[in-house]
């Protein structure tokens, strides 16, 4: 998992940061999940292509939207991009939360994850929030909701 959530991480994420921001933040994600996965918290799910492990969610009840869930991550190695792993694992993950009340947050400036989010179904709420990943340089976030049968 942590393979996965860096080398996604540093592909799309990382060039909006300073060199050694980028950096830390791609070695701290290859072992993080260690803990997460520890703790039990919430549903991790990985999606295969032939027996490699190359995407990964992770989702739990949300503590902002009473009755929804929150997928926290969702990540897909830039090996697999358009493989169609990532739609396919996201199709497994809301089958097995079973619910259709369901929101994430992901970077505005990140197009391709925003059209995957708005081609899997979800749409825009309006909402935004900031987020700093620790380098003082606060980054716009939008989230997308799924719910009602949409």
């Amino acid at each position: 998992m942590g393979e996965i959530h860096a080398a996604s991480w540093g592909a799309a994420y990382a060039p909006l940061f300073p060199e050694d921001v980028a950096k830390e933040g791609i070695e701290s994600r290859k072992t993080r999940w260690h803990a997460r996965i520890a703790d039990g918290e919430g549903l991790i799910m990985l999606g295969f292509v032939g027996e490699r492990p190359l995407a990964m969610s992770w989702s739990k009840p949300s503590e902002t939207r009473p009755g929804f869930t929150e997928i926290l991550s969702f990540y897909t190695h830039p090996d697999s991009w358009g493989s169609g792993v990532s739609a396919a694992l996201m199709d497994a993950t809301l089958k097995t939360l079973r619910t259709d009340r369901v929101h994430l947050w992901t970077l505005r400036d990140t197009p391709q994850s925003r059209r995957f989010y708005t081609k899997c179904g979800f749409t825009e709420t309006g909402a935004t929030q900031t987020r700093d990943f620790g380098d003082g340089n606060p980054l716009a976030q939008v989230e997308y909701e799924l719910k009602d049968g949409a």
